[in-house]
């Protein structure tokens, strides 16, 4: 049985039944539905719809259903194609002539959008928790030892030594980029749709603004077609996934390149690492490798999404049930790489000394000698030449760098640009990589973290505030 069989003569095809149902999915949203069903209960009541004792048996029955789900003690009926009629049968089923009520003046338009919008509202701040937790990782990881460095690269050749707790930082500032989008595109879809009805609303007395507040979103919707078709939240969601695994795939890449023989900068502990079947030698960075392979996942799912979303005519389509799916699985994904790579970090070996003999390259000084021309009136783009030339020769004879710089009158007495370290403490300018620079960029980002930290707790406060009205 349906929702809709007054309409219809025959049963649903089996055939359409298994293209249509969404409950295998969408169960996972049944706390968010009863949410939703709550607040639309408690607008029934304002509107004259329902009486306190008819909201009071219904409110009671959402919350055997909210415990069944809770406890995974719920059954699923035959009918349940989604988990909004799984939910509604099972609260008529308890209070039949009630709940016969709890779908006055909605739609599973409305319906679905509300619940899809609480869920995401709350997921998305949950993924900033996450992310910042794994920023402040990183960091935490690099300030460990202030003094550690390694070579910075361009183009994968080595360019200039930098501090680790600088490289790390920097994959940092990338993270607390993506909770700032995150935040903002929560704060953008603080909108609730529920009221809208199928597509142009209800002559029945019900006010959105009501059941806006008691949901905590800033405010109901204004258009009743836009509210029930759009998922512009969705795609956005989807896209701050996946710029965030991208984000997450580079860090993976560079552990795979940094802990190789080739490179050897790290190596990852054992609880972060697997083996070879075949090769017994073998331990490999597969966190990693996973890590960077997922945003492959993320991009497709919001590709997706936008594929369906292209050319829909207003207002809702049950394409839009293919908005779930990729979404569920976005999230889960990427929870589980920012938690994994949050182990990984903390299990990292850094191997200071080969970092430091490639930082020591002799090449990586020929900025460091430019730079001391320039200081002495050379223009910057002759001095450029006059090392570039020296380079040259040095690659040419198989001389080394240090030895040609010396035979050079204009440039013998930048020597000491050679020194262990002196590249590294020469880069003093602000957000600069030596050591100069970094306590400045450490104070400015912990600030940054805390002001992070703020909002979230704000947040969490408001949606306490909004769970106890």
């Amino acid at each position: 049985m349906t929702l809709w069989d007054g309409r219809f003569d025959a049963a649903m095809a089996d055939s359409l039944w298994r293209l249509s149902e969404s409950y295998p999915f969408d169960h996972v949203l049944y706390h968010y539905d009863i949410v939703g069903s709550r607040a639309h209960v408690r607008g029934l009541v304002m509107a004259g719809l329902l009486s306190d004792a008819e909201a009071e048996q219904l409110l009671g029955a959402l919350d055997v259903v909210a415990s069944e789900f809770d406890r995974g003690v719920f059954i699923r009926g035959s009918g349940d194609e989604d988990i909004h009629m799984a939910i509604e049968r099972r609260v008529t089923e308890l209070t039949p002539e009630v709940g016969a009520k709890l779908h006055t003046a909605r739609s599973r338009n409305d319906q679905v959008a509300t619940t899809m919008r609480l869920y995401v509202r709350d997921t998305l701040v949950d993924l900033a928790r996450r992310v910042l937790a794994l920023a402040e990782t990183l960091v935490e990881v690099g300030e460990q030892d202030p003094e550690r460095y390694l070579p910075g690269y361009t183009h994968l050749q080595r360019a200039q030594p930098v501090l680790l707790a600088h490289h790390l930082t920097a994959h940092a500032w990338a993270l607390t980029r993506d909770i700032d989008r995150l935040l903002e595109s929560r704060r953008r879809l603080n909108v609730s749709p529920l009221g809208a009805g199928a597509l142009a609303g209800t002559s029945l007395g019900i006010d959105p603004g009501t059941t806006a507040a008691l949901m905590g979103f800033d405010r109901a919707f204004a258009n009743s077609m836009d509210a029930v078709s759009d998922r512009d939240f969705v795609a956005e969601a989807l896209f701050d996934i996946a710029l965030l695994g991208v984000h997450l795939s580079r860090m993976g890449e560079e552990l795979v390149l940094w802990t190789t023989a080739e490179f050897g900068f790290a190596s990852l502990g054992d609880a972060f690492t697997t083996g070879s079947s075949m090769l017994p030698q073998k331990k490999n960075s597969d966190v990693a490798e996973l890590a960077r392979a997922k945003a492959g996942r993320f991009i497709g799912n919001l590709t997706s999404l936008l594929v369906v979303l292209k050319g829909l005519p207003l207002s809702y389509n049950r394409d839009l049930q293919e908005d779930k799916e990729p979404l569920l699985d976005s999230v889960r994904n990427v929870v589980l790489v920012l938690d994994a790579l949050r182990g990984a970090y903390r299990s990292v070996t850094f191997h200071d000394r080969v970092a430091r003999i490639a930082a020591a390259d002799p090449y990586l000084a020929a900025i460091d000698i430019a730079e001391r021309l320039v200081e002495s009136g050379v223009p910057f783009r002759r001095a450029h030449d006059m090392v570039g030339g020296a380079v040259g020769e040095s690659v040419r004879s198989g001389r080394p760098f240090p030895e040609v710089i010396a035979e050079i009158p204009e440039l013998c007495a930048f020597g000491d640009a050679f020194d262990a370290g002196a590249t590294l403490r020469s880069r003093r300018s602000r957000g600069a990589s030596g050591p100069v620079a970094w306590p400045t960029q450490a104070e400015t980002w912990h600030r940054v973290a805390a002001d992070l930290r703020r909002r979230l707790g704000e947040l969490d406060h408001d949606r306490l505030a909004s769970s106890e009205s």
